[in-house]
Parts: C-alpha cells; structure tokens; sequence
C-alpha cells in the first residue's frame, strides 16, 4: 500500500490496493481485493468492498458505500450519503451473492448527494445525477438527470456547468450539440475532458 495519507481510524486490510497520492479519511474500511487509483479522496466512514474498482482522481464523500459489483472510472465523484445498491431483488433469508448486478460510472461523472443509483445501471461520462434522485437506468454521456425516478432534465458540460439555450459553457467557452439524442462538444477551448476513447479503470 503507497497511500498518501490512511487516518489512524481507517482501515486498509490486507490484499487492498490504493494507489500513490490518496488520502482515507476518518472511519474508513478498504476491504481485501478493492483496488483505488492514484489520487483519489475518500472522506469519513467512507466502505469499499472486495472487488470494488476506483480509478484516479475521485473524490468520493462521506458516509458512501461501495459494494461489489461498482466500477468508477476517473474523476469520478460521489457526494454525501448517495448510495449504491448491488442486488435488485434483496432478502436476508435468502441469500443473492451470486445475483450481484454491476453498476459502472463512467468518466467524469457526478453524483449528487443522498442520490441512490439502482445496481444493473451504466452512468455516462460527464454526467450529473441531482442530489436525491434515483436512478433506474442507464444515463447517456452528460445527462443532467433529476427526480424518483431520474430523467433527464438538461445537459451538462465537461466543466459539470448546466448548459443553457445557447449551449456554450459559461465557465470554458466550450460549445456543444444535441445530435440524434446525444450531445457532442463541437469547440473545446478549454481541453477539459477526453474523448470516447477515454481509457476505463482498469477492470480484470
């Protein structure tokens, strides 16, 4: 383990791999098998189960569990309380581990607070998920989802500013299109953001 920073609270068992520059804050349980990028922030009481696979660069908040079955790619991030689930069809008597449904959030994404994102789902990259909304379904690339259940509301840019009529980011100068239900930058004056070919983390 090459962790920047592990609060003498945290724990960080064993088989776990965090890479160089992350920081685990107070309360927090890395358990056996979990692998987490270079740079990343996990706040307090933060739980990352086996298997679980963080890129670089997220910032994941407090009181977030992670269990088996989410992939996050890079810059990802989760905020305060949002919750991910990994069986749909949960019992205590009846036990569903082999039933685990993956979740995967791709790059850039944004997940808003108290958000609860339903596992068998894939979240687009750059998109932003409205504190408390719950999310049923997949989400395209820079959807602005919002409401139980999510849809979408607008879009967003790389930035994660909401674009408005003109769609030009008001941070970055950036423009963009809807096409055939999709938005695609058209100018990137800023050179935030990739491109589809955007490596995931990196999943075995």
């Amino acid at each position: 383990m090459t962790a920047k920073f592990v609060h003498e609270s945290a724990y960080v068992d064993e088989g776990a791999e965090v890479g160089d520059g992350t920081t685990i804050w107070h309360f927090s349980h890395v358990m056996p098998g979990a692998r987490i990028g270079r740079n990343c922030s996990l706040g307090q009481n933060v739980v990352v189960s086996p298997k679980v696979v963080i890129g670089d660069t997220c910032k994941i908040q407090n009181n977030v569990s992670l269990y088996d079955g989410v992939v996050l790619e890079d810059g990802v991030f989760c905020g305060p309380s949002c919750v991910f689930t990994n069986v749909t069809t949960p019992r205590a008597e009846y036990p569903r581990k082999n039933l685990y449904a993956p979740t995967l959030v791709k790059r850039g994404a944004t997940i808003g607070a108290n958000a609860t994102i339903v596992c068998g789902s894939t979240l687009g990259r750059y998109c932003t998920i409205a504190a408390g909304a719950v999310v049923t379904k997949d989400v395209p690339d820079h959807a602005l989802m919002a409401g139980v259940p999510a849809r979408r509301i607008g879009w967003v840019a790389h930035s994660g500013e909401v674009l408005r009529a003109d769609m030009v980011c008001p941070v970055t100068g950036d423009a963009y299109e809807e096409r055939d239900g999709a938005l695609v930058r058209t100018v990137n004056k800023s050179g935030l953001g990739g491109q589809p070919q955007d490596r995931q983390a990196n999943v075995t």
